[in-house]
């Protein structure tokens, strides 16, 4: 199947997804930030500069996109054009992502994962479940955590 749209309009239309300061991301600080927690963004010193950091609990929260990081879940779909480039390139996203948690874990980090399925098109009661699995874990002693629908 080939694209509906030419190269260019497809590549600008890629430049223009975030990396930083998503939806899913804004919504997770602004629940922690009405809990009371509070946390740093961004940790340049931290393997795979962790979306929240929050250094009282040795906490690294990433808020992972489905599409981006590969998750298994309903949002995410292999694309049908450039099959291989995909492959390698999502792929080599889980194996990043997998070293960061470890060389975190090697570090004393507590590592959770907060997929956007578990937030995006989700009722207000679901959002608030979702994130509450999240508040429950930072009060806890367990060292990795993953938030999913």
């Amino acid at each position: 199947m080939t694209d509906i749209v030419d190269s260019a309009t497809r590549s600008r239309m890629m430049s223009k997804i975030k990396g930083k300061n998503t939806k899913p991301e804004i919504m997770v600080r602004s629940a922690l930030h009405q809990e009371g927690y509070r946390f740093r963004l961004h940790r340049k010193n931290l393997p795979g500069k962790p979306d929240i950091v929050l250094p009282k609990y040795r906490a690294a929260i990433f808020v992972n996109g489905c599409f981006w990081h590969g998750h298994g879940c309903s949002l995410f779909k292999w694309p049908k054009t450039r099959e291989e480039f995909w492959k390698e390139k999502i792929n080599a996203n889980i194996n990043r992502d997998q070293r960061n948690q470890a060389q975190l874990a090697d570090l004393g980090w507590r590592v959770c994962i907060v997929w956007e399925c578990s937030i995006r098109g989700k009722s207000s009661q679901t959002q608030s479940e979702k994130l509450v699995e999240l508040f429950e874990w930072l009060k806890s002693e367990a060292l990795f955590a993953e938030i999913y629908e």
